[in-house]
């Protein structure tokens, strides 16, 4: 069943689509905020489809998750019990902020850089900072660094791959998407 290979190829032409730039600010915003997709799965598709625009592209993203981790900010510092505090005792993460809490304490600003890199949800890291009072520049600074080099890595992996990659890309993606799904179901069976 090729179903991740037909899904590709959608994605290839929907980045191609005349408000696709839109569309990846707006994730890229909600994504630092509250949104649980990384911008990523449409910068890539983006990048790969028009790659002369990668650099555009991975700068709309950097920028528009830098004003929607500034939000999130402020949402920390103003917001948390009316607002953030209610959401995350909904989710039941109580746990995971009180971890993200600690780890601001013990790393301070790097733990922001961190967050903005890896595939760690940053937008939890955004409302931490604003909750524990961190310094609002070095906050920006930690967030921009941290962000652009991973929009800007996934922009230049698929500018400089080009053709040659977007075609292995299709021949292997139904393999990598069915491997994910089985990764997904047998880590829910070990962690319930």
């Amino acid at each position: 069943m090729r179903i991740f290979q037909w899904m590709y190829d959608k994605a290839l032409l929907w980045a191609k689509h005349r408000h696709a730039e839109r569309y990846l600010a707006g994730l890229s915003f909600t994504e630092s905020v509250i949104f649980p997709i990384p911008p990523d799965v449409m910068l890539a598709p983006m990048a790969l489809a028009r790659p002369a625009m990668a650099w555009r592209f991975a700068w709309i993203t950097t920028l528009f998750s830098l004003f929607g981790g500034i939000c999130g900010y402020f949402l920390g510092l103003w917001l948390f019990e009316p607002v953030v505090l209610p959401a995350v005792e909904y989710l039941g993460k109580q746990e995971t902020f009180a971890k993200v809490q600690q780890w601001f304490t013990d790393y301070g600003v790097w733990v922001v850089f961190i967050a903005g890199f890896s595939p760690i949800p940053y937008k939890l890291f955004t409302v931490g900072a604003g909750l524990m009072g961190m310094a609002f520049v070095p906050f920006v600074i930690a967030s921009f660094v941290g962000r652009a080099s991973r929009f800007f890595l996934v922009a230049g992996l698929m500018y400089w791959g080009g053709e040659k990659m977007q075609q292995k890309l299709r021949d292997i993606v139904d393999a990598l998407g069915w491997g994910t799904v089985a990764l997904g179901a047998v880590l829910y069976l070990v962690y319930s």
